[in-house]
């Protein structure tokens, strides 16, 4: 759904039509929106086709696409760290699972497929360096490729136990500020990472959201997009009162607001209802944007916290991941 958060009388403005357990990915530069997708000769059974769609931004028209072999594709809920550019947007890397783990790289211009990067026991993918990804281990590692002009893996490195998988794993979908992604954990610590150079580099100084009471037993992140950041120092982390093992997707009723210059929580936005994601609008005031359990797409204003308005449900039945190009 393409929607504009400033609309009171028509937000929804078109529609891409992706296929099963769909991908996106916005490109500004390129002009285009791209659905990684899998289709099926009888819907959902029969010869299994994987392939991206490049479509028009301005028009929402398909233009072109790019069948991916092998039916390799992964096939899960839509994590935005499973499809994304690389190379100024020239290339795209897909995540497969079969279930071993790989990730293809794409070239979207001359719309080929230029290589498969094996990833044993590493899932997502984050551009690293100019040309290159990171992929969080399941040992509590990341792994950080580096791709050569031909798409080809030239070099890699393991950074050993960069989260604490039993005692702090991290939600995968991070807030990113330029090349800096910032990550918050299931337990609510706040950690950095520098996806600028060729290998991914954990930043220190990481700490928490901080409690409240009124949680039963406790405040934790909860939902499917819980952190945004506005691009000047403050995080905004998606809370639930019910947080408790196992509750890290079930959504939240507040928003939290953390100065990472203080490393503290300087204010806390009360939601009409249940929401599963959050993201914030690339503007000079920036808008909170909240899909809420409902399938309601509620504007808050970022900076105070207040109710903008409602767009309904212009977000279609059950949004549960915002992109602000």
């Amino acid at each position: 759904m393409l929607v504009d958060t400033s609309s009171e009388d028509q937000p929804l403005k078109g529609i891409v039509r992706a296929a099963q357990f769909a991908n996106m990915l916005v490109s500004p530069r390129r002009g285009e929106v791209l659905t990684a997708e899998t289709f099926y000769s009888r819907l959902t059974r029969g010869d299994r086709t994987d392939a991206i769609t490049i479509w028009d931004m301005a028009t929402l028209q398909p233009k072109g696409e790019i069948v991916l072999p092998g039916g390799k594709r992964q096939q899960s809920v839509t994590y935005p760290q499973l499809f994304q550019f690389t190379n100024a947007d020239k290339w795209a890397l897909v995540a497969n699972f079969t279930p071993a783990q790989s990730v293809s790289v794409v070239d979207l211009d001359s719309r080929k497929v230029l290589a498969e990067v094996d990833l044993p026991g590493c899932a997502q993918v984050y551009p690293t360096g100019e040309r290159g990804f990171s992929s969080f281990c399941a040992d509590g590692s990341i792994l950080s490729v580096t791709l050569g002009a031909d798409g080809q893996a030239v070099s890699s490195r393991t950074l050993e136990k960069v989260q604490d998988i039993d005692n702090q794993p991290l939600f995968s979908t991070p807030a990113w500020v330029g090349r800096t992604a910032w990550f918050v954990s299931y337990r609510g610590q706040i950690k950095a990472f520098d996806f600028s150079g060729d290998v991914a580099r954990a930043l220190g100084g990481s700490f928490n959201v901080g409690t409240a009471d009124g949680g039963a037993p406790e405040w934790r992140p909860g939902g499917w997009q819980v952190i945004a950041a506005d691009g000047a120092g403050k995080l905004f982390v998606l809370m639930s009162p019910n947080g408790r093992e196992g509750s890290h997707k079930d959504g939240g009723t507040e928003v939290w607001v953390v100065d990472t210059a203080s490393k503290a929580r300087v204010a806390r936005i009360p939601l009409r209802a249940v929401a599963s994601a959050i993201a914030l609008t690339r503007e000079s005031k920036p808008q909170l944007v909240v899909a809420r359990g409902d399938g309601v797409i509620d504007i808050h204003d970022a900076a105070t916290g207040s109710f903008v308005r409602s767009l309904g449900t212009a977000g279609g039945a059950n949004p549960i991941l915002i992109t602000a190009p």
